[in-house]
C-alpha cells in the first residue's frame, strides 16, 4: 500500500474580516516639501548674504594671495684672504649690531703692519736727514752771492785803478813827448851853433846827449802806457769773469734751493706713502675680525674653524627682523584705487593672525620688466597677460607678534581702497 505526500499548500490564505488598524495615518506629502523647500530657502539666503558680503567687501578691499614678508638680507663676506680661527654665532642665533661673528688668523697682517711702520720710520729719518740741507743751501747761496758781489766790487776798483795808472802813463809820455820835442829843439839849434863854433862841443854833446835821454824817455814811457792799458784790459778781463762767477751763482742758488726742497719734499712723499701703506695694514688686520653690520639673525652659515677662506667669499648671512615689509604682487586690474597711506589688513599664514598695516610704496615697474629675462612684445607673438606689479606694504608698529614673523612666510593683505 503505497502512501502519496502532498506538497505542502502555497495558496494564500483568507483575508481576515475588516478591522480598524491602531497604526496613524501617513502624513500628508505636501508637508515634507514645505519643509524642503523652506531649507533650500535658507540655504539660498545665506548664499545670497554670502555673495552681497563678498560683493561690499570686493568693493572695499583689494586682495591677493601673491605676497609673502620680506626683509633685508646682509650676506657677510671676508674682505681678507685668511684661515678662520674662531666663528661666535650659529644659524638661528639673534646677534646685535658689532657682535663678533668670525675671526681670522692676524698673524699675516700683523708682520705686514710691522713692516709698514718700519718704513714709516725709515721715511721718517730721511726726511729729518735731508731737511737740513735746505737751510745750509740757503746759507751757502746768500754767502756765495755776497762773495761773489763783493769778488766784482774789487774787480772793478783794481780796474778803475788801473785806468788811473795808464792815464798817469799817457800824461807822462806826454810830458815826455813834450820834453823830447824841446830837447830836440835844442839839439837843431846848437847844431847850427857848434858849425859856426858859436858854442862849445862840450854844450853840445850836453844837449845832444839830454836829447837822447829824451827819446829813451819817451819810448820808456810809451812802453808803460802799452802795459797800462793791456793791464786794464786784464782787469776788465777779470771784472767780467767776477760778474760771470756772480751772475752764475745768482742763477743757481733758487734751482740749488729748489733742489734741496725737492728732495725733501720727495721724502715727505715717501712719509706720506708709507703712512699710507700702514694705514691699509691696519685696515686689514682689522678685517680679520668680521662683526655683525646689524642686528638680525643668523642664517646659511658656512662658516668653519681652519677653512681657508677668500677675500668675497660668504661666510654667513644675518635677516635684519627689525626692518619687515610685505612685497605683494597686485594684479595690473586692482591697482586703480591703490594708493600710499591706505590701510591693510595682512594675515598671516603660518601665525594664523592678522596684523595693521598700511601701503607703503607702488613698484616701478611689473615683475616681467624686472626679470632677468623680459618678454618682448615686439616678435609678433604678443599676447596679452594681466600683469603683476609689487607693491610694499608696512606693518604697524607695537603690534603682537611681529617678532614672530620672518621673511618668506606667506600673506594675505587686504588693502582697504574704499574711501
Amino acid at each position: 500500500m503505497s502512501t502519496t505526500t502532498n506538497p505542502p499548500s502555497t495558496a494564500t490564505p483568507p483575508a481576515p474580516p475588516y478591522q480598524l488598524s491602531d497604526k496613524k495615518p501617513a502624513p500628508p506629502v505636501t508637508r515634507g516639501r514645505s519643509r524642503a523647500f523652506l531649507i533650500f530657502f535658507f540655504f539660498l539666503l545665506v548664499a545670497g548674504g554670502a555673495g552681497i558680503y563678498y560683493w561690499l567687501q570686493s568693493r572695499d578691499f583689494e586682495s591677493t594671495d601673491d605676497a609673502e614678508v620680506e626683509a633685508h638680507l646682509n650676506s657677510i663676506s671676508s674682505r681678507v684672504d685668511g684661515t678662520i680661527i674662531a666663528v661666535y654665532t650659529d644659524n638661528n642665533h639673534f646677534v646685535k649690531a658689532g657682535d663678533p661673528l668670525v675671526d681670522l688668523d692676524p698673524r699675516d697682517f700683523q708682520v705686514a703692519l710691522d713692516q709698514a711702520n718700519a718704513q714709516v720710520a725709515q721715511a721718517r729719518s730721511q726726511v729729518s736727514a735731508l731737511r737740513p740741507n735746505v737751510p745750509i743751501t740757503q746759507v751757502e747761496s746768500s754767502t756765495n752771492i755776497t762773495g761773489g758781489e763783493a769778488d766784482v766790487a774789487n774787480a772793478e776798483a783794481v780796474v778803475g785803478v788801473a785806468q788811473r795808472d795808464r792815464e798817469s802813463a799817457v800824461a807822462r809820455l806826454a810830458e815826455a813827448q813834450a820834453n823830447a820835442a824841446k830837447a830836440q829843439a835844442d839839439l837843431a839849434r846848437y847844431t847850427l851853433l857848434i858849425k859856426n863854433e858859436e858854442v862849445s862841443q862840450q854844450e853840445f854833446d850836453q844837449v845832444a846827449a839830454t836829447a837822447k835821454a829824451q827819446d829813451a824817455t819817451v819810448a820808456a814811457n810809451r812802453a808803460a802806457v802799452e802795459a797800462a792799458g793791456r793791464t786794464v784790459e786784464q782787469r776788465q778781463a777779470q771784472l767780467a769773469q767776477a760778474k760771470a762767477r756772480l751772475a752764475q751763482v745768482q742763477r743757481n742758488a733758487p734751482a740749488q734751493l729748489a733742489i734741496r726742497q725737492a728732495n725733501v719734499q720727495s721724502q715727505q712723499a715717501n712719509v706720506q706713502t708709507a703712512q699710507t701703506m700702514v694705514e691699509q695694514a691696519q685696515l686689514k688686520l682689522s678685517y680679520t675680525k668680521i662683526v655683525a653690520p646689524a642686528a638680525g639673525v643668523v642664517l646659511r652659515r658656512s662658516a668653519e674653524v681652519g677653512e681657508r677662506i677668500n677675500a668675497g667669499q660668504q661666510l654667513l648671512m644675518i635677516a635684519q627682523l627689525g626692518d619687515i615689509w610685505v612685497t605683494a604682487n597686485f594684479k595690473e586690474t586692482q591697482l586703480h584705487n591703490i594708493h600710499p597711506g591706505q590701510s591693510a589688513k595682512i594675515h598671516v599664514d603660518a601665525l594664523g593672525q592678522d596684523f595693521e598695516g598700511y601701503v607703503d610704496t607702488i613698484g616701478g615697474s611689473t615683475g616681467a620688466v624686472a626679470s632677468v629675462l623680459p618678454p618682448e612684445n615686439a616678435t609678433g607673438n604678443y599676447v596679452k597677460v594681466v600683469q603683476r606689479i609689487p607693491i610694499r606694504l608696512r606693518f604697524k608698529p607695537n603690534q603682537k607678534g611681529l617678532d614672530r614673523l620672518r621673511p618668506g612666510m606667506s600673506v594675505e593683505p587686504d588693502v582697504r581702497v574704499a574711501n
